[in-house]
């Protein structure tokens, strides 16, 4: 790296003492800082499947909520199954393991996110409703338990249209891009089943669940087709996701949002073949009262799918620094984890890069050379960098 970088590198990182949560934070006050305007953060990560991530997370979750003042922590999980979790966080109801192995990807079914929801628990636990932190799903996927309160309220108060219901079954596990119908006769159908249900006085829970149902009928008869632009699958579900982040923000003015994702998903630009990426959208509406911070890792291992198989168990994949991307340049000089925040004008931040980049599927071999196109202050408006990176760990039995 030229020393004129790694001069600024060096005089601009905020190392971080630890990862672990419950520690101090001092550390984290220059995060802090910055975050002082924002409704909303992103918090990102290279990989699904990286422990450190989840543990750095879940430490700068505890230091928001309890220094800052945020309100809601919202995941790239399941919408539907994300109402269990927030009635555990707030009322304690339910089991917690079981409720985090809903939310509708293997990503999710670990340990430490068990360690992340317990401790939204015992900080709520003694809090008045209107003090305690939320847990909310955005992505319109896995709608089980959306399926499962529709149909019960139809079997009991209008038993003729418990049909209705049961068409939506598909959306219990379909993906998006799944079911494609220029058409979209399932959306419309499950717009009707919404209707009926806020017409006839059903309660607020079961007709908010319809809703969800809504989005998923949409995002499943949408194509995968990336030529389709801001109709595909892709860009919908981007799009569906900030609309919900949205109505977490606009309709609680003393909200602040902290939302777990993809560092592609939380990206101010675009991601894949120019997917419009959620962190975009909410740039576009909130301004500057977005903060973007993407987490990185130097080398390591992970956990992943092989290949295309979308049954198949995750397994450890390993990766070393490498030499072309982003991450070897910042482990190259300054050792350790740490903090920068991009938000200034240096000129090695506005040039292209190339960062690394996981989904919960990697390609069998070639991941090691997969990279991404960056450019860190158009894309982030900072990077917490982990040295290494270690696998996460599934909770027992976890199936999708």
């Amino acid at each position: 790296m030229p020393d004129d970088i790694a001069r600024w590198l060096t005089e601009h990182a905020h190392p971080l003492d630890t990862l672990t949560p419950g520690a101090p934070t001092d550390d984290l006050k220059p995060l802090g800082v910055k975050l002082r305007g924002a409704r909303i953060v992103g918090l990102g990560e290279s990989t699904h499947g990286t422990a450190e991530f989840f543990r750095l997370k879940h430490r700068i979750v505890e230091f928001l909520v309890r220094e800052e003042g945020f309100t809601t922590l919202a995941m790239e999980a399941s919408e539907s199954a994300a109402r269990a979790v927030d009635a555990y966080v707030r009322h304690g109801v339910g089991d917690p393991a079981r409720l985090v192995a809903r939310l509708g990807f293997w990503t999710w079914r670990t340990q430490e996110m068990v360690d992340l929801v317990e401790w939204l628990r015992a900080h709520n636990r003694d809090l008045p409703e209107e003090r305690q932190v939320r847990f909310a799903g955005v992505d319109p996927q896995r709608g089980a338990d959306s399926v499962e309160a529709v149909t019960a309220f139809l079997r009991a108060c209008a038993p003729e249209r418990e049909g209705n219901a049961r068409a939506l079954e598909v959306l219990v596990h379909a993906r998006p891009g799944s079911r494609p119908d220029p058409e979209q006769a399932l959306r419309h159908h499950a717009e009707e089943v919404a209707r009926h249900l806020a017409d006839h006085d059903a309660d607020d829970d079961v007709v908010e669940h319809a809703r969800i149902l809504v989005r998923a009928a949409d995002l499943v008869t949408r194509s995968l087709d990336q030529s389709a632009g801001e109709e595909s699958a892709f860009a919908v579900r981007d799009r569906a996701m900030a609309d919900a982040v949205a109505r977490l923000v606009d309709d609680d003015p003393t909200a602040r949002v902290m939302v777990w994702a993809h560092n592609g998903h939380l990206a101010k630009g675009t991601y894949g073949d120019g997917v419009t990426a959620l962190g975009s959208r909410l740039r576009e509406r909130y301004g500057d009262r977005y903060y973007a911070l993407a987490l990185l890792f130097g080398k390591g291992s992970f956990l992943a799918r092989r290949g295309d198989d979308l049954q198949a168990p995750p397994v450890r994949h390993r990766i070393g620094t490498g030499t072309r991307s982003i991450e070897a340049r910042l482990a190259d000089v300054l050792k350790g984890d740490y903090y920068i925040d991009l938000r200034c004008t240096a000129p090695w931040l506005h040039a292209p890069q190339a960062q690394r980049s996981f989904g919960a599927n990697v390609p069998r071999f070639s991941y090691h050379f997969h990279t991404a196109p960056l450019v860190p202050a158009n894309d982030y408006d900072g990077i917490a960098f982990v040295a290494r990176s270690t696998c996460s760990h599934p909770l027992p039995q976890a199936e999708e």
